[in-house]
């Protein structure tokens, strides 16, 4: 869904919010309006900008390298069976563990900085890029398999011009499931630990009862995963254009990836 068509539906939300507000007589510190969140906003757009930059770089390399990590896993876990099977199990073991669990862990083993927040944010992203590609890769349909061992195919060639290119949208999937979770990884390392970013200024206002500032921030994050989502969907839309295309030739669509 692009953000265009998203639009209707936000404006909705925002007016039965401010409606909301109005009608029940909400106190301020408990639930502010959409107006007194723009105040907010508009009072110190410096400050606030400035911490965004800093959870936005956290979210931009945490993403990178967890997209990076988990294409690399899935294909490795692909290319060594015996590989897959003995680290697969690991990496559930992993993925089980609830993230409020290893932001302690991970702001005493690389600090306050930025880097334990782009190591919360990579694990975040990794696990769904691995996940999703690595079943793409495995379903590939045993019909065009065969028909690729008519043609006394390698294992790395089918590898690479069947199984890696019909796994593609798999990968797309999972980048687009993965891409709008990249901020919680972000945040939630900065409300364990952090001198600056927008987790950084949720804590610090709550704390003080500025509840409008914890909305500011909070509104600050939803457009930047919104900007995120749309930019991977964006980038990622070019990755398998021959998808439509495929369910109409796939013997003449193996004959020429093997080929080329």
């Amino acid at each position: 869904m692009s953000l265009k068509h998203m639009g209707p539906g936000l404006l909705g939300l925002i007016a039965l919010w401010q409606a909301v507000v109005w009608l029940v007589g909400v106190p301020r510190y408990i639930l502010p309006a959409p107006l007194q969140v723009a105040a907010a906003l508009a009072r110190q757009p410096e400050f606030l900008l400035r911490n965004g930059l800093i959870t936005l770089s956290e979210i931009l390399v945490g993403l990178a390298c967890g997209t990076l990590l988990g294409f690399a896993a899935a294909l490795s876990m692909a290319a060594f069976p015996r590989l897959g099977r003995l680290a697969w199990p690991m990496l559930l073991v992993l993925q089980a563990l609830p993230v409020f669990v290893l932001a302690p862990i991970l702001v005493l083993w690389f600090g306050f900085g930025m880097a334990s927040k782009a190591v919360m944010a990579t694990i975040i992203i990794f696990f769904p890029v691995a996940s999703a590609f690595a079943d793409g890769l495995r379903r590939t349909d045993p019909v065009l398999l065969d028909a690729a061992a008519l043609t006394e195919a390698s294992h790395w060639q089918v590898l690479r011009h069947i199984r890696l290119p019909l796994a593609l949208p798999a990968l797309v999937s999972g980048l687009r499931v993965a891409a709008p979770l990249a901020p919680i990884g972000a945040v939630v390392g900065e409300w364990v630990g952090a001198s600056a970013g927008l987790g950084f200024v949720m804590v610090q206002a709550n704390a003080r009862m500025q509840t409008d500032t914890v909305f500011a921030a909070m509104a600050l994050l939803a457009v930047m995963t919104l900007l995120l989502r749309a930019a991977v969907d964006r980038l990622t839309a070019p990755l398998a254009p021959w998808a439509p295309e495929f369910e109409h030739r796939p013997v003449n669509f193996i004959s020429r990836r093997i080929k080329s």
